[in-house]
C-alpha cells in the first residue's frame, strides 16, 4: 500500500473532490463522475451527518485555533492491485482508526471514505488537526511516519508489502545509491522496449502496456502505474512521449526499409533465376 498526506485549507473543496469528483462540464457529466467515484462513507468519528453537516462540524471546531491556516488533514491509501477485495469496510476503519492514533488525531473529528473509482481500491481519512480544546495535531514527517504506517498495515493486514525509501531504512539496510538497482524500472523499460517493437502509434503502446498490468495516464506526457502502486513517468527511464512517437517512427521506417531491401532481393533472385534459364 502506498500513502499520501496532504494538509489544506478547505474541508468544503475537500470534501466536494472526495463525494463528487472533479467539477464537470454539466449534470450528466457530473452525475457520471460521481458514479465512478463511488464513495462511501465507512467511519465516523467526533462527528456525524450529511456531506454539508460534516464540512459544517469541521469549519466550526477548526475556529477554535484560528492561527492555523491548514487546519485539514488528507490521508490518502492506495492498495495494490493484488490485494483487491481482501480488506471488508471493517477492516478499512480499522486502518482509518490506526492512522488516526499513529497521527494523533484519534480525539479529533475524522471521517474515512472508501472509493473504487479505478482498478485499484482507495481509502481516504479526511480529519480535523483542531480537537475540541483548540490543540493542533502535528503534521512533521507526515511522509516518513506514513511511510512506517504503511509497512505496519501490510504486516497486520496480509497485504502486498512495498519497499519504503532507501533514506527511511535502518543504516544496516541501506543499498549505496550508485549500487542500487530499480527493478521496478529496469522492468518497465523492457515492457516499452518490447512495446516499440510491436506497436505503430501511441494508442497501441497504451493498450500493450495496459495488456502487462499498467496503468497508463497520457496527456502532454506519458506516465505509468505499475501493480504495486508505483507510478513513474515515461522520462525516467529514457521513454518521454516525444520518444517513444520519435521511436516508433525510427522503427516504422526501419521496417519499411527491411521490406524493401527484402523486396529488391527478391527481385535480384527472379532476375538471375531468368538469366540462367534464358
Amino acid at each position: 500500500m502506498i500513502g499520501k498526506i496532504i494538509t489544506g485549507k478547505s474541508f468544503r473543496g475537500c470534501m466536494n473532490y472526495l463525494h463528487e469528483g472533479r467539477l464537470q462540464e454539466n449534470e450528466e457529466l457530473q452525475k457520471q463522475e460521481m458514479e465512478k467515484k463511488q464513495a462511501q462513507v465507512i467511519a465516523y468519528n467526533q462527528c456525524f451527518g450529511t456531506k454539508q453537516e460534516l464540512i459544517r462540524q469541521f469549519i466550526e471546531v477548526s475556529k477554535l485555533n484560528p492561527k492555523v491556516s491548514k487546519p485539514v488533514f488528507h490521508a490518502t491509501i492506495s492498495f495494490a492491485y493484488a490485494d483487491a477485495n481482501k480488506l471488508n469496510n471493517q477492516d478499512k476503519a480499522d486502518i482509518a482508526a490506526e492512522l488516526a492514533k499513529d497521527f494523533g488525531f484519534s480525539n479529533n473529528q475524522y471521517v474515512a471514505i472508501s472509493h473504487g473509482d479505478t482498478q485499484h481500491e482507495h481509502l481516504h481519512v479526511v480529519a480535523n488537526r483542531i480537537d475540541y480544546n483548540g490543540r493542533t495535531s502535528s503534521d512533521s514527517n507526515s511522509y516518513k511516519r506514513m511511510a512506517g504506517f504503511c509497512r505496519k498495515m501490510e504486516i497486520e493486514h496480509k497485504l502486498t508489502q512495498v519497499l519504503s525509501p532507501n533514506k527511511f531504512l535502518a543504516p544496516e539496510l541501506r543499498v549505496a545509491q550508485s549500487q542500487r538497482v530499480d527493478n521496478r524500472k529496469e522492468a518497465l523499460k523492457q515492457h516499452l522496449s518490447s512495446a516499440m517493437l510491436h506497436c505503430r502509434s501511441v494508442k497501441e503502446v497504451k493498450l500493450y502496456m495496459e495488456s502487462k498490468g499498467y496503468k497508463v495516464e497520457l496527456g502532454r506526457g506519458i506516465a505509468f502505474t505499475d501493480q504495486q502502486m508505483v507510478r513513474i513517468k515515461g522520462s525516467q527511464v529514457g521513454y518521454s512521449l516525444a520518444d517513444i512517437e520519435k521511436k516508433l517512427k525510427q522503427e516504422m521506417l526501419l521496417q519499411q526499409k527491411q521490406i524493401l531491401e527484402r523486396e529488391l532481393k527478391q527481385e535480384r533472385t527472379i532476375n538471375k533465376s531468368i538469366g540462367v534459364t534464358l
